[in-house]
């Protein structure tokens, strides 16, 4: 029950009314008896006003959406090393001297692979995309050993100050931008596919970023970072040539969970975690199967 205790958490970006945020956050604070609501909190300009007026209202934290994840960075007292490595912040922890940034997306997709069990260490990877996701993507690659990623996208000299900026920030030299149409000159081999674009996002879902069957022979398996809807063109694409896949509602889990952590001095147990995602998927109409 809401009363003159209850610590506020939220999110803000624009738009954000389709957020599932909320459903991780206060089934947490119900399994944990934590007096505390989250509420998505839609920011139409100044974030940097938002967040001070965040701090002025007792907010304990925020999570943050596009567009204002590197943004933000500007009104944060402190800003955590990894997430000015990827230079974007998801979500803000209050400090007394204001919010302190930190980058949640990248641990919380490295524990949704380890959590399907994939493994990084050693891996060949395609990574689709060089936004905001695949940033977080490309950082944790690098930093969780993986032999090799091949940075397909769109527009080459993205893709190549992408990699650049990973080699530079983490030291090692192991992305490799191609231009999407490149595909067809990558090894002979299998790969672990990270999709990072926003392509095959609902409602836009029989679109996929590269439709060619010959590319997802190449692949083991297909990790979708979109979650909306479970079973993306993608997903079917690789499935289709004999691969597993895997769509990203467990990262949105994990990196909300890493971020209640953060706001409450916690840990959060796996079973918990479970719960959580059973109520997520309940809430999308996602059958056992995702």
């Amino acid at each position: 029950m809401i009363d003159g205790h209850t610590k506020v958490c939220g999110l803000i970006g624009n738009p954000v009314g389709h957020t599932m945020s909320p459903v991780i956050h206060n089934t947490l604070a119900e399994l944990f008896s934590h007096n505390l609501a989250y509420v998505p909190f839609p920011v139409e300009k100044d974030v940097h006003q938002a967040v001070l007026g965040a701090y002025a209202l007792d907010v304990l934290g925020l999570n943050v959406t596009v567009p204002y994840k590197s943004k933000v960075m500007e009104a944060l007292s402190q800003v955590d090393p990894l997430a000015e490595k990827i230079g974007a912040v998801n979500t803000l922890v209050r400090t007394e001297e204001g919010f302190k940034g930190y980058n949640t997306d990248m641990p919380g997709l490295y524990r949704a692979l380890c959590s399907e069990g994939i493994r990084l260490e050693g891996e060949k990877v395609i990574l689709l995309g060089a936004g905001g996701a695949a940033r977080a993507a490309a950082f944790m690659c690098a930093q969780w050993g993986a032999e090799q990623v091949y940075l397909l996208n769109r527009s080459y000299g993205k893709a190549q100050a992408l990699a650049g900026e990973v080699k530079e920030k983490t030291g090692r030299d192991c992305i490799c931008p191609m231009a999407l149409g490149e595909y067809g000159n990558l090894p002979e081999e299998k790969f672990l596919a990270i999709q990072a674009t926003s392509v095959g996002l609902y409602p836009d879902v029989d679109k996929a970023v590269i439709e060619e069957e010959a590319f997802y022979r190449k692949i083991h398996t297909g990790y979708d970072l979109v979650y909306k809807p479970a079973n993306t063109r993608f997903m079917q694409l690789v499935k289709k040539q004999g691969g597993q896949a895997c769509h990203g509602l467990k990262m949105l889990l994990y990196q909300g969970i890493i971020a209640y952590e953060l706001w409450n001095g916690i840990s959060v147990p796996e079973h918990m975690a479970l719960q959580v995602y059973e109520k997520l998927k309940h809430k999308m109409g996602i059958g056992d199967e995702g």
